[in-house]
């Protein structure tokens, strides 16, 4: 098939450290691109891809609070696909609404894969203006507070096999990989590790929206027994550090889309102890590559649990369930009912 897949402009495909949007768009095409089909990446210019490359703007810049220096691109973007939609058979879009008043007035066939949380009182004044537009959801429970929009299926976010793997280590900390911010539940994160009293070691980005509230409350806290900040880390790091980790801890305090640090820990054999909130219920299997529980001291006491699972079965889960191929497939079965 010929295929556009187009992404966020913020970060790089791939980023070259933390971003989940756009490492999810990289597995996609790469995989579409291995299986044989034609595909074609809209994108800021400094990415990586072996698709063909249509760079909307020269270079990703990290959110930058100007709408005139973040909008005009994304109208660029959407323009450079306009001119070529009638070359492809599916156009798919990784934006939010940006391409919803445009191009449900074309004729090319084209879906939008949402990747942010759905329960904000925005989200149903512009979406419910387009009621015969594809929405794609990366989790049921994100669709879940707006379930009557135009939902053509739930794709789960699958990564590629090798990418990361189990390598010999001596697990002895709990990890905490992602993004520094309350949401992402850093702060009970320290308070499990210490009721536990097993030392911990967080590898996050800190963004400029956060980094009040991480020196209010994370940093005074670096200087406990047991505490390590080892900063944002990039795909090559990960596997020594999540094999190295006892335990992934996922205490959310949002309803989280989807959550790849779930999947990244599976491909290292890493058990996951999260709360049960948004997508963990649908990503994480209750013992066999987790623990799900509902606040800090349930956290701790499933722990000795947690630790206790077999890494070689959380590996060969990952394996079974959560590969780019698999989605890519899933994916294809989607644009080949749309283009008929």
């Amino acid at each position: 098939m010929r295929i556009a897949q187009i992404a966020p402009l913020f970060e790089t495909v791939p980023p070259r450290r933390y971003g989940g949007t756009e490492r999810v768009v990289h597995w996609l095409t790469e995989e579409l691109v291995a299986m044989g089909h034609e595909v074609t990446l809209f994108a800021a210019g400094d990415s990586r891809t072996s698709a063909r490359l249509v760079p909307a703007r020269e270079k990703a810049a990290r959110f930058v609070p100007n709408f005139e220096v973040n909008g005009a691109p994304y109208m660029r973007m959407l323009e450079l696909v306009r001119r070529e939609a009638d070359q492809f058979d599916v156009l798919h879009f990784h934006i939010d609404f940006w391409p919803l008043p445009l191009f449900s007035r074309q004729a090319t066939p084209f879906l939008t894969t949402l990747h942010g949380r759905m329960d904000q009182d925005w989200v149903r004044d512009i979406y419910g203006l387009f009621p015969g537009a594809h929405l794609v959801s990366i989790s049921d429970a994100q669709r879940a507070p707006v379930p009557e929009l135009g939902w053509l299926a739930t794709v789960l976010h699958g990564m590629p096999r090798d990418l990361l793997r189990p390598v010999p280590s001596g697990p002895g900390y709990l990890a905490v990989l992602g993004r520094m911010s309350p949401e992402k539940g850093v702060a009970d994160a320290l308070d499990i590790a210490r009721a536990a009293g097993m030392p911990i070691r967080i590898a996050a980005k800190i963004g400029e929206e956060d980094r009040a509230w991480y020196e209010a409350v994370v940093a005074p806290r670096l200087a406990e027994p047991g505490v390590e900040y080892v900063g944002e880390i990039e795909d090559g790091q990960k596997s020594a550090f999540l094999s190295g980790a006892a335990a992934v801890l996922l205490p959310i305090a949002w309803p989280e889309p989807f959550g790849l640090v779930m999947i990244e820990a599976m491909a290292c054999g890493c058990p996951v102890v999260a709360y049960r909130r948004g997508s963990v219920p649908e990503v994480l299997a209750e013992g066999v590559t987790g623990c799900i529980v509902d606040n800090a001291a349930e956290a701790v006491a499933a722990l000795p649990r947690a630790l206790a699972l077999d890494r070689a079965a959380i590996r060969a889960e990952f394996e079974r369930s959560w590969t780019a191929r698999r989605m890519a497939e899933e994916y294809l079965g989607l644009y080949r009912r749309l283009a008929g």
